[in-house]
């Protein structure tokens, strides 16, 4: 049976994938203050969330980034299809630094002390579009 994954992609989805999951589970049991700050956080990115009630939202941040992360670590899973979950997901963390006031230098891309963290998710988006790119890239040789 061939694996629908290259073995050149293993180190990439391993590392991103346990990052992630790790993550999620983090998040599975948080409590009401913590809930209360990552949805306050994502609100003022994403207005669109202000109706959800922030322990659900987390348990939803939660069970998606587990998903992710284990789409990302079991080889059953299509690169291409882990790819696109991971750069839709570090496509949102990237909103969120580029939207929230204070995480960037004024007039610049460059993050403040305090926009390190979210910035360095763009990791995530590169990753992403490598899975997804990289197999197309490969099949032409």
């Amino acid at each position: 049976m061939r694996l629908p994954l290259s073995i050149g992609d293993l180190p990439l989805r391993v590392a991103t994938g346990a990052f992630i999951l790790n993550s999620g589970l983090d998040k599975y049991d948080v409590d009401e203050d913590t809930a209360r700050g990552l949805h306050g956080m994502a609100v003022g990115t994403y207005p669109f969330l202000k109706d959800v009630d922030p322990v659900t939202f987390v348990k939803l941040l939660s069970a998606g980034e587990i998903a992710l992360g284990s789409a990302l670590l079991v080889p059953l899973v299509p690169g291409r299809l882990a790819g696109a979950g991971l750069t839709a997901f570090g496509a949102g963390l990237l909103g969120m630094y580029l939207r929230t006031p204070g995480l960037r230098r004024p007039g610049s891309l460059r993050p403040t002390p305090e926009g390190l963290p979210i910035a360095k998710d763009s990791w995530l988006v590169g990753a992403g579009l490598t899975l997804l790119i990289g197999g197309r890239a490969r099949g032409r040789r």
